[in-house]
């Protein structure tokens, strides 16, 4: 950190789309930056909500201690159809304008970039996206806020439900969240041993669901563990159809749990208060070297900046390699 310290600029910080663990030690280390290089920090409530309806609150030094380990957002969080609408952007801006700010940091994921980036395209406002999703499945980075924490949660839900399978001899399925990416799911399947692991990406044909639960109980295991990603089935639809279909196995009752909010929520785990405040503090610093539109990646061990619009309309996808690893150590 060799800037001397400037004359006073002001930027903008919000979270948008949904919340996840991690969000708060971002703010505090955007906030805690910008002090140090003597920038003001306005934060705007419920995400674009709060840039149209003007509703902030000066962040200093002092406002986010305590923060870094809560999970949430201190700034809260909204869906805001109307950010769709021109008009409702025009005064978005206008506020922004009014306000003296110079750039507006947006933790958020995939369409929350794109919302910032019509400010851009329509304003010529220098918008910064720092990524968080417990998905994990922003293209262009290797690593969103949130993830480790969903990862952790899902891992100690299940290690508990899995003493119950053992006991009860029970096949049980757990679904984790993952609408359209299999993150969550395959590393949970393999941090708890899972006997299946079902993502979207690479879906397997119910007929060797059936055949690898058979092979569990051939091999003497009177248990079996399934994750399933949300974008592949519901837990409930898939245990109706695979005690439907197995009812004259011997198999006993399929069970099955959905973790759903539990995951996103909770203090952050410490990769993930590292990699937030990594991500923030990286954030301005870049702003202060005269970057622009850019958002924040973390790839092959480095913190990186990439244009904005590299994430527009793509997902990351986990490799073939990572499923095979994951297929290896299970059935």
């Amino acid at each position: 950190m060799l800037y001397a310290k400037v004359i006073m600029k002001r930027i903008g910080v919000l979270t948008s789309g949904g919340d996840c663990p991690g969000l708060n030690a971002c703010i505090r280390a955007v906030v805690r930056t910008a002090s140090y290089y003597n920038i003001e920090v306005i934060g705007f409530m419920r995400g674009f909500k709060g840039l149209i309806d003007n509703d902030y609150k000066v962040l200093d030094y002092k406002s986010v201690a305590g923060i870094l380990q809560r999970g949430g957002t201190i700034l809260l969080t909204a869906r805001e159809p109307r950010f769709k609408e021109y008009s409702y952007r025009k005064k978005a801006f206008e506020n922004i304008k009014n306000l003296g700010i110079d750039a507006l940091f947006v933790i958020g994921g995939n369409g929350s970039f794109q919302g910032a980036y019509l400010l851009h395209k329509d304003f010529d406002l220098n918008v910064i996206g720092i990524p968080k999703t417990i998905d994990n499945d922003i293209y262009g980075t290797e690593y969103a806020i949130g993830f480790d924490t969903a990862v952790n949660n899902a891992m100690e839900a299940i290690d508990k439900i899995k003493d119950t399978t053992m006991s009860h001899e029970r096949v049980f399925i757990v679904e984790v969240m993952g609408r359209d990416s299999g993150f969550i799911a395959l590393e949970v399947g393999m941090a708890t041993g899972a006997e299946i692991t079902l993502i979207p990406e690479y879906p397997l044909p119910i007929h060797v669901i059936e055949e690898k639960i058979l092979k569990a109980k051939e091999m003497g295991k009177g248990f079996a563990i399934i994750v399933l990603a949300e974008g592949v089935a519901s837990a409930k639809e898939l245990a109706e159809i695979l005690n439907q279909r197995l009812k004259d196995k011997s198999i006993g009752e399929i069970r099955y749990q959905v973790l759903g909010y539990i995951q996103r929520g909770g203090s952050p785990s410490a990769y993930d208060r590292i990699m937030a405040s990594k991500f923030g503090v990286f954030a301005v610093e870049k702003y202060m070297e005269g970057n622009k539109n850019f958002m924040v990646a973390y790839e092959d061990g480095q913190l990186k900046i990439k244009p904005l619009e590299i994430s527009f309309g793509k997902i990351r996808i986990p490799n073939i390699q990572e499923y095979e690893i994951n297929n290896i150590l299970s059935l």
